[in-house]
């Protein structure tokens, strides 16, 4: 059924990876002697008190808006509770190499940069976040198995 809590987890995960598009996963860091900030879709400079996209991600971006379809895609297998438990295992793998990639990617722009706590963006969290959501989705999905199959033994 669609309107269970599990579909609102997954909507929500979906969601909470699309707002990658919209917050940082780093900023304030200076290379070569100039504030950068690096989001999913880019590297943004500070040039004469403008934010202008200086690198694209173009591999990362599509990775993105994959990623965060994916959990849309598998509140439509709510017909088959298995398959939908195995999509989310496989989706808690999927964004955790997402966030690997991901990781690589900063790590490749920043260099030997130094990073603290403060130049961490609230991507980094939503990345966290959307696996704790899936993990919610996936435990509500066996707890929806465990109860039917209760009440076919009861028949």
């Amino acid at each position: 059924m669609l309107q269970r809590i599990q579909t609102i987890y997954l909507l929500f995960a979906g969601l909470v990876l699309a707002a990658l598009f919209l917050f940082p996963l780093v900023h304030g860091v200076y290379v070569n002697g100039k504030p950068v900030t690096i989001m999913v879709t880019g590297i943004f400079q500070d040039v004469n008190g403008q934010s202008v996209h200086t690198d694209f991600f173009t591999l990362l971006s599509i990775g993105t808006a994959l990623v965060a379809l994916l959990p849309v895609a598998t509140i439509f297998f709510y017909k088959n509770r298995k398959k939908q438990i195995y999509f989310c295992y496989g989706l808690l793998l999927i964004i955790i190499g997402y966030s690997y990639w991901v990781s690589q990617a900063v790590k490749n722009v920043i260099g030997t940069a130094y990073v603290n706590m403060s130049n961490f963006g609230i991507g980094i969290i939503l990345l966290s976040l959307s696996l704790l959501l899936i993990v919610l989705a996936q435990k509500s999905i066996q707890k929806d198995e465990k109860l039917v199959r209760s009440a076919d033994r009861l028949r």
